[in-house]
């Protein structure tokens, strides 16, 4: 009938204000599915990306890019911490910074980035975060003019490994959901970290074990030793990631150092002066016979040519004495790109190398001694051959019958032994001498 209240159903509301409720929590509900969709998603991408990856720059790079998609952010910079130097690197950033990745460096506790290492705790400043009293100002670093700030601990297995940083060029709240997100992304990168660096630690060590073996080959062979040497600092360049590696040989007799061989194309490097014993870098492993290293050549005030490491770009050295039975015979030299703190690992790697090295040195130069021995002898028994024709043809003395063939000598310009061979075959009555190991006696 017209006009007459009919009731609703139970549990069913009016149609209008049905619509109105739903469609703010309907909006709600499909804003924070699509989120959570999307963080998921993320998620899924990094979880493929690390477990059919290994290449720890690759997984980092990619990281930093999905980071930056999903977060809306404009810089995203991850550091990983060197227990070796308890120092922050730059390992990766969402805008390349080819020049700095490697080189920017952070103590644990400097900076927001080191402080965050440190207290393992999450930092999020949503704008001014260069007033923050933890900030550290690198002025190569673009980002550093950005206004908000989020740090998180990259963590694996209770130990912080490094630290992410996503930053924003206007003020950003950063939300729980945000924050949330990327501490689980900082669990996965952790444990990225730890996969990669123990593959390239198992292939780091298969390589240097080939490189070691080749290395033995190459001494035992029958090469000449200026390429021995030369294959030898090739090889450990290789190993040892060198930007330049070197053999310097010490001469006894002027108590100097002289580069005798390196992988090094550049002709400033390879003309280096002499070093004298105690003097530079180099000069001061000979005299302690121990192993030496530096940060940074171009800074150290004992390193004796830092012009030509700025201009070669080395920075890092590790200088080894090579040693035979207690004796200094020489050094060998590994420089970095970028300041690099050696590992006690690398420096009896580097050991190694170097006692291979003096091995090869010293049984060219006894094979050396032992040749030239050799020729003396042979000499000496064509001289005395001579000599003993020349006293019984001659009816002279056995001083007399050696300054006939020392002034024939001079006169021809002729050795000796020359000289000596040509007298016995003009006797006829012994045969010529057949040089070294002359086997045929009279």
């Amino acid at each position: 009938m017209p006009g007459r209240f009919r009731p609703h159903r139970k549990g069913r509301l009016p149609v209008s204000g049905m619509t109105d409720r739903s469609k703010k929590k309907i909006a709600s509900l499909k804003k924070l599915l699509a989120a959570s969709s999307r963080e998921i998603n993320l998620l899924q991408r990094i979880t493929r990306l690390i477990s059919t990856h290994l290449d720890l720059d690759l997984i980092l790079k990619e990281i930093v890019e999905l980071v930056v998609s999903e977060t809306r952010a404009d810089a995203c910079l991850i550091y990983l911490l060197d227990e070796s130097c308890d120092e922050l690197i730059l390992r990766a950033s969402k805008k390349p910074h080819p020049t700095l990745i490697g080189r920017v460096r952070l103590e644990v506790g400097e900076g927001i980035t080191g402080w965050v290492a440190k207290e393992r705790t999450v930092v999020a400043i949503s704008k001014d975060a260069h007033n923050d009293p933890r900030f550290k100002q690198f002025h190569r670093l673009p980002e550093d003019r950005y206004q908000a700030f989020l740090s998180i601990p990259v963590i694996n297995r209770s130990e912080v490994v490094g630290v992410i940083n996503i930053q924003h060029k206007k003020s950003h709240n950063h939300s729980e959901g945000e924050v949330a997100l990327l501490t689980m992304i900082g669990q996965q990168v952790g444990g990225a970290i730890l996969n990669a660096r123990l593959y390239e630690e198992t292939s780091k060590k298969a390589m240097q074990v080939d490189t070691l073996t080749r290395m033995s080959g190459t001494i035992t062979s029958n090469r000449y030793i200026e390429e021995i040497l030369n294959l030898i600092v090739t090889m450990t360049a290789q190993m040892m990631n060198s930007k330049i590696c070197s053999i310097m040989i010490l001469d006894s007799l002027k108590g100097e150092l002289q580069i005798v061989a390196t992988q090094s194309l550049s002709e400033t490097y390879r003309k280096k002066p002499n070093l004298k014993v105690g003097e530079s870098i180099s000069g001061r492993v000979v005299k302690e016979q121990r192993p030496i290293t530096v940060r940074n050549v171009a800074e150290d005030s004992n390193y004796s040519f830092p012009k030509i490491a700025r201009e070669e770009g080395i920075c890092s050295l590790l200088s080894v004495p090579m040693m035979v039975k207690n004796r200094v015979i020489g050094v060998i030299n590994s420089y970095t790109a970028v300041e690099h703190t050696f590992s006690q690992e690398e420096i009896h790697l580097l050991s190694a190398v170097a006692n291979q090295a003096a091995v090869a040195i010293e049984n060219t130069t006894l094979f050396e001694k032992s040749g030239k021995m050799q020729e003396a002898l042979s000499a000496q028994k064509a001289i005395d051959r001579a000599k003993g024709f020349l006293m019984q043809q001659g009816k002279i003395g056995e001083e007399e019958a050696f300054k006939i063939i020392q002034r024939q000598s001079m006169n021809t310009r002729k050795t000796m032994r020359e000289v000596a061979e040509a007298i016995v075959l003009a006797s006829g009555r012994f045969p010529p001498l057949q040089g070294e190991g002359d086997a045929q006696n009279p």
